[in-house]
């Protein structure tokens, strides 16, 4: 058996046991995959995929226990690489971050500049997606790091240390009628009142959105959502428009910026949500990464997130 093959099995997983796309991606030729995944399973006497003719359709038992076993084995052989490539180039690479919109465009242009003064040679790569997207890059090796709030922490495989924290934020056009209530008024805004108006907020995989629909439903309150987007910049267009009320991550709201838009604090309405980094469990950090991770979190140390990452005893 030889690496060769393990990287045939492994990517023949990640592409849904697509043979032709998975020899798409490694740059050789369907048969050659499907003959040296033959060769494997009658060195190792089992057979490792179910077929139908073919046509590959997906692990037999003892495939899923070699599957998890060949990723293992090529995620240290990728480490071997890492630990070469840190030693021998310590402030050059390449480091891609998994984000969401929200994270792309307020959170991270924070770290990003003092990033790069640091690390001038190293290439960044930011890609966006669902948070459930951004999880499945990370454990493909497609990223490196993954920034969002929901699904990272209860994703297998992966390991996430809590960013920051926020809550979501109403905004209305300034003649609005909540733009005129006072302090004292709008921390007893309900949420019947804000049900009064249509509601233009995140898609159901963004920024908290789970909350909102959990809080409307607890409180039997049936707002009309006439539009849902995936960043809070289409959001705080439509709601200019007049088309309805904005519901956003606070961090997406800058008083500054936004000069046409009042924003109105929520929290107590639709509760505190963490924004946390993902990492890929077992996997090797160059020293850079940690740098990144330290400066978007002060708080996660490179001795936090080496004890988050250790593996758990036996």
């Amino acid at each position: 058996m030889n690496l060769q093959q393990f990287k045939f099995v492994r990517e023949t997983v990640r592409r849904d046991f697509n043979l032709t796309e998975a020899a798409r991606m490694l740059y050789t030729s369907q048969p050659g995959v499907s003959k040296a995944i033959i060769e494997l399973e009658d060195e190792l006497g089992v057979k490792i995929f179910e077929r139908h003719g073919k046509r590959i359709k997906g692990l037999t038992k003892p495939g899923q226990a070699v599957s998890q076993i060949v990723d293992r084995i090529m995620r240290e052989v990728d480490n071997l690489k890492k630990v070469s490539d840190e030693f021998a180039r310590r402030d050059e690479g390449g480091l891609t971050i998994a984000c969401t919109h929200t994270q792309a465009r307020y959170a991270l242009p924070i770290v990003i500049p003092a990033f790069r003064q640091l690390f001038p040679k190293v290439h960044l790569s930011l890609i966006q997606g669902s948070p459930g997207q951004l999880a499945e890059m990370v454990l493909n090796e497609q990223a490196d790091l993954a920034v969002a709030t929901e699904a990272l922490a209860l994703t297998p495989g992966m390991v996430t240390l809590p960013c920051y924290t926020w809550e979501h934020v109403v905004v209305v056009p300034k003649d609005h009628p909540l733009a005129q209530l006072t302090p004292a008024q709008s921390r007893k805004l309900t949420l019947e009142q804000l049900a009064q108006y249509p509601v233009i907020t995140y898609d159901r995989a963004f920024a908290g959105r789970v909350a909102i629909d959990q809080a409307f439903s607890s409180q039997d309150v049936h707002p009309d959502f006439v539009l849902e987007a995936i960043d809070a910049d289409v959001i705080k267009t439509y709601v200019e428009l007049n088309m309805g009320i904005g519901i956003i991550a606070g961090v997406a709201y800058d008083a500054k910026r936004d000069i046409n838009l009042v924003g109105i604090p929520v929290g107590r309405l639709f509760g505190v949500h963490t924004s946390r980094i993902g990492m890929k469990s077992g996997i090797f950090l160059r020293d850079y990464v940690y740098t990144f991770v330290e400066l978007l979190a002060p708080a996660l140390t490179r001795e936090v997130v080496q004890e988050a990452l250790r593996p758990a005893p036996g």
